[in-house]
């Protein structure tokens, strides 16, 4: 629900009604799965000290991302019950506080079971979190700006994947993996205290406008799942196999550019931390982390402009045939040259950017308003089930080949279903009457 009525012209100044205020909330409603963006991809950013510290093997890291989404998995069945009952509020809170506590668990982990353990209490809050999050953007900025609130969100959150990539190795290897590790723990506790300023201002705006809490009916319900139109399914299936593409593999990335071309996992030696930092930024395509992070760069830079040209020409269907078709071509050099691994990279970025631009708002498009909650609980619960599967195979796949190899044409075939997924949505859009090609926010 956007917080005015779109008949009545916005107020000036910071009111609850503005385009000010709105846009306030946006930044904190974006910041809170910054925190959990970093720490996801903290044990993929440094799997040999990982390995080295906690004995285990590539199969094991993978592990740690499946478990995440198992996790995930079962708590998105109830998590819309608990936004339904305890409003957005209360309950991203209490996702909140599950993933900076599975963080903490994480980095004090003295062995695999313990950090197991963990990752499993991180993905029970982090993926409810990011549905409560999907619910808020939607209630404000329905029939405004919605594709760009979008955009801005994803683009601050993977800022927390961009640095995770870019400074979890430089901390590892000056500071010991616990240390980073508990770097990621921090940001957790920071983005839980954004979500203490966002409470405030949603509540302020509540009494303001005399708005109910978000919740409306965002628990799972058997009945709900008829009323889907079939682009919605279209649009399930392809985020299912799109990401199961993307994070397993940038997952454990980082190895695969080193053990094919060499790329070193840090660089700036001799050099103070934060210059280090700063220089990994500047350097980032000589890195094997930086090279991996060039996908979440890209989201993170071009999100909210792809965003803003979704709202302004539509062609969802269009961006979403595209995004994967790039896919395809980055794996496809990846796997079967030797071009330096930039440029694919770039590509995928690319891929990357379109995609979610086009899919994540097409949701409140063609869900109904109250079902809203339902449908982005249900399509992210699907995904994860592909990111439990898929790092764990990525993972067993490099341990039995000893080589890239079978990983690569994993991922190739996954993109090559996206595409067949994409045109089978614009023929679904058109028999629907073409809302996802149409101009609307």
């Amino acid at each position: 629900m956007a917080p005015i009525d779109d008949n009545h012209q916005e107020p000036s100044g910071f009111h609850p009604a503005g385009r000010a205020y709105r846009f306030v909330v946006l930044f904190f409603v974006s910041l809170l799965t910054y925190g959990s963006y970093f720490a996801y991809d903290s044990v993929g950013a440094i799997p040999d000290q990982l390995m080295k510290a906690w004995r285990v093997d590539q199969a094991a890291i993978g592990a740690l991302y499946s478990l995440y989404s198992l996790a995930a998995i079962l708590t998105l069945l109830f998590g819309g019950m608990l936004i339904d009952r305890f409003g957005t509020r209360k309950s991203s809170f209490a996702f909140s506080l599950l993933v900076t506590f599975g963080a903490c668990m994480v980095a004090w982990a003295r062995d695999i079971r313990m950090a197991y353990l963990g990752r499993l209490l991180f993905g029970a809050g982090s993926e409810s979190l990011i549905t409560a999050q999907n619910v808020m953007l939607a209630r404000w900025f329905r029939g405004k700006e919605l594709a760009l609130a979008f955009g801005v969100a994803l683009a601050i959150s993977r800022i927390g994947t961009l640095f995770s990539f870019n400074t979890e190795a430089l901390i590892a290897t000056r500071y010991g993996a616990s240390a980073a590790l508990w770097a990621a723990a921090l940001f957790c506790g920071l983005s839980l205290l954004a979500n203490g300023v966002y409470i405030a201002l949603d509540r302020r705006a509540e009494r303001t406008l005399k708005l109910a809490d978000g919740s409306a009916s965002d628990r799972i319900v058997l009945a709900d799942l008829r009323r889907f139109p079939a682009t919605y399914w279209y649009i399930t299936f392809l985020c299912l196999v799109f990401y199961s593409a993307i994070f397993p593999f940038t997952a454990l990335s980082t190895d695969f550019f080193a053990e094919k071309w060499g790329l070193p996992n840090t660089t700036g030696e001799g050099l103070g931390f934060f210059q280090a930092v700063f220089f990994n930024f500047l350097h980032m395509l000589s890195t094997a982390p930086g090279t991996s992070s060039i996908v979440i760069f890209a989201s993170m830079v071009f999100a909210p402009f792809a965003g803003n040209f979704v709202d302004r020409v539509g062609k969802r269907t269009t961006l979403m045939l595209l995004g994967a078709l790039l896919m395809v071509l980055a794996y496809l050099i990846l796997a079967l040259t030797a071009v330096p691994p930039a440029i694919p990279m770039i590509i995928l970025g690319a891929s990357f950017v379109i995609v979610p631009a086009a899919l994540w708002p097409s949701v409140a498009l063609i869900v109904e308003k109250k079902r809203v909650g339902t449908a982005y609980g249900l399509l992210t619960m699907i995904q994860n089930i592909g990111l439990m599967v898929f790092p764990w195979l990525n993972g067993r796949l490099r341990v039995a080949t000893q080589n890239y190899t079978a990983s690569m044409w994993m991922f190739v075939t996954l993109g090559a279903m996206g595409v067949g997924i994409a045109l089978a949505l614009r023929q679904a859009d058109r028999r629907e009457g073409g809302l996802l090609e149409g101009v609307k926010t």
